[in-house]
């Protein structure tokens, strides 16, 4: 017989709508009891999910399952990278740009099944300053909507959106000075972004091109487009065709090096973060193991 794999359910209980509420019993209901023996955990405060996690990797779990957004899924990886451990993801939280770039189904119960199939991949990760991100980490206009949606009291696509049409008009494009694999240049951008996968998060593809197991993270450099056109380039992220406009330069790149004007926020998978003026970035090729579809 089998030896069953062990494997928790790390639960950020305020993430995303609400839909946590009906993980337990979806777990119950749809995990193939033949193959795992579970726990569930639920994480309380911001880097609570990562001690978890790192306690699970301590108690020889095979499986660790994320069950939230983007951030949830970062701090559950942080505990798990560089052991064993098997990445799972359960999407319930607002963007979800790691769970789209895998396809993976937001049907609680679906996403289940795909953990019952236990199909891994290996992904690249990058880091930030040493600070890890599986998805999409950046600093500029990104950055900034991202801190104000910390900020605010409701979640979802339209919080997001709110403020991204609030701020665009008055944001000034700062000024960059970037070495990508020892090459220097100069850029006054809207943004730069650091995209190891292709997903900001509902259904926005900042890299089209980016794929999560090349050694690569993808450079997105994008120029503040007239308020006119503004609208066409939303058509193009969510078209999955930004890098088709003459605003976006993409370079791939293993390491980079940004210097800012001041110390100010960037955000990591979606998540606010003040760092120093110089950011240096740089890819960890095939470094976790994931499930997906």
């Amino acid at each position: 017989m089998m030896e069953k794999k062990k494997i928790i359910f790390i639960i950020n209980p305020i993430s995303g709508v609400g839909k946590q509420r009906l993980v337990e019993t979806a777990i119950d209901k749809t995990l193939d009891k033949s193959i795992f023996d579970y726990d569930i955990s639920y994480s309380n405060a911001p880097k609570h999910a990562t001690e978890l996690s790192k306690d699970a990797v301590d108690k020889n779990y095979d499986i660790v399952v994320a069950v939230g957004g983007d951030g949830s899924i970062n701090e559950v990886a942080k505990g798990i990278i560089g052991s064993n451990c098997i990445l799972g993801i359960i999407p319930v939280g607002s963007g979800n740009g790691l769970a789209r770039h895998f396809n993976l189904p937001f049907d609680i119960s679906q996403a289940i099944e795909v953990i019952n199939q236990c199909n891994t991949i290996k992904i690249d990760t990058a880091t930030i300053n040493d600070q890890l991100f599986l998805s999409i980490a950046g600093v500029g206009f990104d950055a900034l909507v991202a801190n104000k949606f910390a900020k605010g009291k409701r979640r979802g696509f339209w919080s997001y959106f709110k403020i991204t049409v609030r701020e665009y008009p008055k944001y000034k494009p700062k000024k960059y000075s970037l070495t990508i694999d020892g090459k220097k240049m100069n850029r006054r951008a809207l943004l730069v972004s650091f995209a190891n996968s292709n997903q900001f998060g509902y259904n926005t593809s900042i890299a089209p091109m980016a794929i999560i197991n090349d050694g690569f993270l993808d450079v997105c450099i994008l120029r503040k487009v007239p308020i006119v056109k503004a609208p066409f380039i939303a058509h193009l992220l969510f078209s999955k065709r930004i890098d088709k406009t003459p605003y976006m330069e993409i370079i791939k790149a293993k390491e980079v090096k940004v210097i800012r004007k001041k110390n100010s926020k960037i955000h990591i998978d979606g998540d606010s973060l003040k760092l120093n003026k110089e950011l240096n970035i740089k890819i960890n090729p095939l470094s976790i193991k994931v499930i997906v579809p």
